[in-house]
Parts: structure tokens; sequence; C-alpha cells
């Protein structure tokens, strides 16, 4: 190689890039089953039963359907956080990521395998060997994919409510500049529909499950009731030796409201300090982000914060983009999800985006559209009042 020729390490030296991505979600297994879900517009989420609070009806969710490599056991979630990690490493492989000496790992998760616990007290009477006990355990599919490839870095889990997976990414570029690791697989799981988590949310009046997604989820639409729920798992690759990245992290901040449990602070101050601090860590100006990928819960709260930061902060320029309606909320792994999409987005030129059914925003896309260049600004907001907020962009 010529001495003028700087090497993929010298190219992406000052930001952290996405080498590799990895999903599992409602639409089924792999990154591709979740592309073409996105530009289809068509929800993930199907009906199923024992929903509601007499647990006696059908209710949407996104579940992740069954699949995955056997041999990585009877758990959805542990077949789930293996094959996204996966597809994730083989990915970032096949475009050029060489593995550094050390390789951390980032597990963004809320509550672990709800499935699973469910069935330890209802089904098993809370006995279990102590082999399938151990499965449980939040560090145990840490472990199981540290083994199987053989790394040696770092390894957490990550929990920040809504927020965990902004949180996870951020926390990768820490460990990347600070020197702890060369390259941190980062994956973010949620598996928890099931009626007996969804149904307080529903009761709060954060979530809807008696009717059809587009019809009650709509972000910056006029006549949204809230989100639906949805499952996921999804891996990221980051690092700053890949030939072929699919895009950069710029950087990000977090914070939070010190309010309220459930409620966003009215003011949204710190919400607004948060997005500014990202953008300040990334080096950029507001004029310069394009994209404004929101959380988009379909929330009043939630719309009313987003709003009024694309307003106070951006000049309401950006593009607008909310993609629960079609994935459904995946808690922690949400902002996995939408952030796979504007990874993917970048890779392929179009903006992944969710269809309009009432009176928008100005500056929502409606359905997929090609991607015009710029910045994004992708924020995750989580109960107790957890915001977050990174900088996407080209790499080059």
């Amino acid at each position: 190689m010529s001495s003028t020729t700087p090497t993929s390490a010298e190219r992406h030296q000052d930001h952290m890039t996405i080498a590799g991505v990895g999903a599992v979600t409602g639409y089924g297994w792999g990154r591709e089953t979740l592309w073409e879900g996105l530009l289809s517009g068509k929800p993930a989420a199907r009906l199923y039963p024992g929903y509601g609070p007499n647990r006696n009806r059908q209710g949407w969710v996104a579940r992740v359907p069954e699949g995955g490599d056997p041999e990585l056991g009877s758990s959805r979630f542990g077949r789930a956080v293996g094959e996204s990690a996966r597809e994730a490493i083989a990915d970032a492989r096949a475009r050029g990521w060489r593995p550094g000496r050390t390789v951390g790992l980032l597990h963004a998760i809320v509550l672990g395998d709800v499935y699973e616990w469910r069935d330890f007290y209802v089904v098993d009477g809370a006995r279990r060997r102590n082999r399938e006990y151990l499965r449980l355990l939040p560090s145990t599919p840490n472990s199981v994919l540290m083994q199987e490839f053989g790394f040696h870095g770092p390894s957490m889990n990550v929990t920040a409510a809504c927020s965990s997976s902004n949180v996870a990414l951020i926390t990768a570029k820490m460990w990347l500049d600070g020197g702890f690791a060369d390259d941190v697989v980062v994956v973010a799981t949620d598996l928890s529909a099931t009626p007996d988590m969804v149904e307080p949310f529903v009761q709060l009046g954060a979530a809807v499950d008696d009717d059809e997604p587009l019809q009650a989820c709509r972000p910056f639409q006029e006549g949204s009731r809230g989100f639906g729920f949805g499952e996921a798992s999804v891996a990221f690759v980051c690092t700053r030796d890949v030939d072929r990245p699919y895009a950069a992290v710029l950087g990000g901040a977090m914070s939070n409201d010190a309010y309220h449990v459930l409620s966003v602070e009215p003011s949204h101050e710190q919400i607004f300090q948060c997005v500014q601090s990202a953008l300040d860590h990334a080096g950029v100006r507001p004029e310069q982000v394009n994209y404004f990928n929101s959380h988009g819960s379909g929330t009043k709260q939630c719309d009313d914060a987003e709003t009024a930061v694309l307003g106070r902060i951006f000049d309401d320029r950006p593009w607008v983009t909310a993609l629960k309606p079609l994935a459904g909320h995946c808690q922690a792994a949400s902002a996995g999800v939408e952030v796979a999409a504007a990874v993917l987005g970048y890779d392929r030129g179009i903006v992944a985006a969710a269809p309009i059914v009432a009176t928008p925003h100005a500056r929502l896309l409606d359905g997929p559209t090609p991607l015009s260049g710029g910045l994004t600004l992708k924020t995750a907001l989580g109960m107790g009042g957890h915001n977050s907020a990174i900088v996407l962009g080209p790499v080059g």
C-alpha cells in the first residue's frame, strides 16, 4: 500500500463507525426482513389472543416469531440475542472489519427474558435445574456471546428504559475514545410483549393494543392514541477499523429530567439541553442536521416534547421520521431498530418512514423517501426521564 494512501483506521479514526448490522424483529429473522418490512409500509404487528384487562380478547402486538438456531436453546430471547449478534459480526467481517485485540460487548435491556421468567414462576413453580435457571440470568447471554467469538474485552448490560439502545451506543463510543476496547459489539434486546406486560401500559394511557397500528399510533399526526408493543433484538459492530462502514456515530449525549417516573418534565428544558449537548459533542450545528429520527412513540407527551425540540433547536428544518407505527415500540431495543433503519438507509440511499394517515407535522416524511444526504439526529426518550440523542452521518 502506498504511504500516501490512508488505511481504514486512519480514515475513520476521528469517529465511531457502524461496521455491521443484525436484526430480529416482528417482521422476522434478519436485517433484510426488517428492511423489506419497513419499506413495505405495513406494520409488523399481528393479532394474538389473551390480551385486555380480562385476558379474553385479541391484541395487536409485533412479536418476534419463532425461529433461530435451536442450538442456542429453547428461549426466543436467547436465540434472538445470538442470531442478531452473529449476523452483525458476519456482516462486519464481510465489509472489511478486522477485530482488534480487545472486543467489548454492551447489551441494552430492560426486563431480560420475560417469557422464561414468567414460566419459571407460573409453570415451573420456581423450580428448575441449575443449568436451566442460569439461562434466566441477564449475564448469561453476554457470557455465551463472548465465549462463542472468543472476545475478552469489557462486557456489561446497559439499562436506561427506552433510551437503552442510544445509551449503549454512546457508551460504546466512550469505550473506544477511552481505549477500553478496540471494537464494541452492541446488542439491544427486548422481547416483553406479553399480555401481563402490555396491559399496565394500556391502563396508563401510553400503549394501545385494541386497534391496528397505523390507526392507533400516529406520531406527529392528528388522532394518535399511543404506541403498539413490539419486540426485537438488534446488533451493531462499532469500530474505527472497517473498509466499508454503514455510517458514523459522530457524538451523543444523555441526561435525566429528575421529574417523574412516568411523565415528561413540562418545560422540556432537559431534553433541549440533551439534544444540544449531542450536537456539541458531535461538533455539528443544528442546520447541518437533515433528518430528525424521532422517538415518535405517538403519545401526546412525546409528540409535544419532540415538536418543541424541532422548533426551538432546529427551526423546523429537518425532515422527520417515526417508525414505531411499523415496527412497534420495542422498549430497550426501540432506538436500536430505528438506528438500524437509519444506517441501512445511508448505505442504500433511502430514508425509511411510515406512511402518513392523518393531518401531519409539515416536515413528516410520507413513506420511504430518497436520501438527500446530511446528518441524522436520533432521539430516544425513556420512562423515568431518561433522555438521549445521537448524531449519525455518512462516512467519507
